[in-house]
């Protein structure tokens, strides 16, 4: 109650976003911003907060879902004129650090790793397999370039250059965030956009991130002993405990650790 008397100093309060897995338009756990936008409006508008803070832990994924998430991050934060601070678990990597880099300040756990500032798409053939089990596929379209890159045809040296555009496009815009938010933090005489990872003290050094920090110790060390810490995350419904959904979890529980993996993780 006493945070209703007027006049009545109330305690600082930080609210803490958790973005964990995969970033990915679909599905009911992976991150996305249909999935984020209550969190994050929440989490900025409930309690008037001193700061945000991203707790992050994710691979990275969709560039365009990474995008929305941090538009709406920065959005609120200017809007609000509230500070937002991520701190980095395990790993912010690709659109993992597209997120971090929505917030002002970034820090991690000495472990780390971050980075990975690149563009990278994934394919299979199987046209020589389906040849060998006698299996004819057929394609009717209108414009060439309608079954780009498909799977169960000869590979295209036209459609892969038609793919390192888009790539190289997507790569930019990747690159353009980064410089306009971490501005004068990033080192001139190196290229830091080729994908590779750092753990967090190289990363500190590299201008990436701000520091090594946690965040209860950093939070009570800015805001004083009593803050408050409000948690916001994404609440996964219960119909999906049913076991009409069993697959998709599989198949994303799969996927994500696909890319975990790739950091050793």
């Amino acid at each position: 109650m006493k945070s209703w008397i007027p006049f009545v100093k109330t305690a600082p309060s930080v609210a803490v976003i958790r973005l964990a897995g995969m970033i990915s338009a679909s599905g009911r756990a992976t991150l996305n911003d249909a999935n984020l936008a209550p969190v994050i409006e929440k989490a900025f508008s409930k309690g008037k907060p001193d700061a945000v803070v991203l707790e992050i832990n994710s691979p990275g994924g969709s560039p365009v879902q990474s995008s929305l998430i941090g538009a709406r991050i920065r959005r609120l934060a200017e809007e609000k004129k509230i500070p937002v601070i991520a701190f980095v678990e395990d790993v912010a990597a690709s659109g993992g650090y597209w997120l971090a880099a929505a917030a002002d300040e970034i820090y991690a756990d000495e472990s780390s790793v971050v980075g990975s500032i690149g563009v990278i798409s994934a394919s299979f053939g199987v046209h020589e397999f389906l040849a060998r089990q006698g299996i004819e596929r057929r394609v009717y379209t209108a414009g060439k370039s309608k079954s780009m890159l498909d799977p169960f045809r000869p590979e295209n040296p036209e459609d892969v250059a038609r793919l390192k555009v888009l790539l190289e496009d997507i790569h930019v815009n990747f690159k353009s965030h980064i410089s306009a938010r971490r501005a004068a933090k990033l080192p001139k005489d190196q290229d830091l956009f080729t994908g590779e990872v750092w753990l967090a003290r190289r990363a500190t050094e590299l201008g990436l991130i701000d520091g090594i920090g946690h965040i209860k110790p950093m939070m009570k060390e800015r805001f004083g002993d009593k803050v408050k810490f409000r948690r916001f995350e994404m609440r996964r419904p219960i119909w999906g405990r049913f076991a009409t959904n069993i697959l998709d979890d599989v198949t994303q529980g799969i996927e994500e650790r696909a890319a975990f993996g790739r950091f050793g993780l």
